[in-house]
């Protein structure tokens, strides 16, 4: 379990350097949109695994779930609602703006990820039967 745990925490380090630097440097028109939202998606299983290593199979849906309430809450734009609209911090966290391609990102993601965890836990599992 301490190792599945040093393994997360390292991808999710990696990745939020990675998405830090997308954030800070990258202007374009698909790394940024496309490619930050699918990491997101993959950052937060990790941040998941870190805290429950195992145990439960559907976390890439919970993490998709979660990002779609978060999207959800851009389409009704919840920073304005709760009158946070001036709270720089907030506003770049929930985000102000809804895109279905966001939904399309996150769920590329979260499937990356499961695919990802079932093709290392399946390696494992052989490598473990063959000792």
């Amino acid at each position: 379990m301490k190792k599945a745990r040093a393994i997360y925490t390292s991808a999710f380090c990696a990745l939020f350097l990675i998405e830090v630097c997308i954030a800070l440097f990258v202007h374009d028109n698909f790394l940024r949109p496309y490619m930050g939202d699918a990491l997101v998606t993959i950052l937060l299983c990790c941040l998941c695994r870190i805290v429950v290593p195992d145990g439960t199979p559907a976390l890439p849906l919970y993490v998709f779930v979660f990002a779609a309430l978060v999207e959800a809450a851009q389409y009704v734009d919840v920073v304005k609602l709760l009158g946070l609209e001036g709270n720089a911090v907030i506003s770049t966290i929930v985000g102000r703006t809804f895109s279905w391609a966001d939904l399309i990102c996150y769920a590329a993601g979260c499937l990356a990820f499961w695919s990802a965890e079932t093709a290392v836990c399946a390696v494992l599992r052989k490598k473990t039967m063959q000792s």
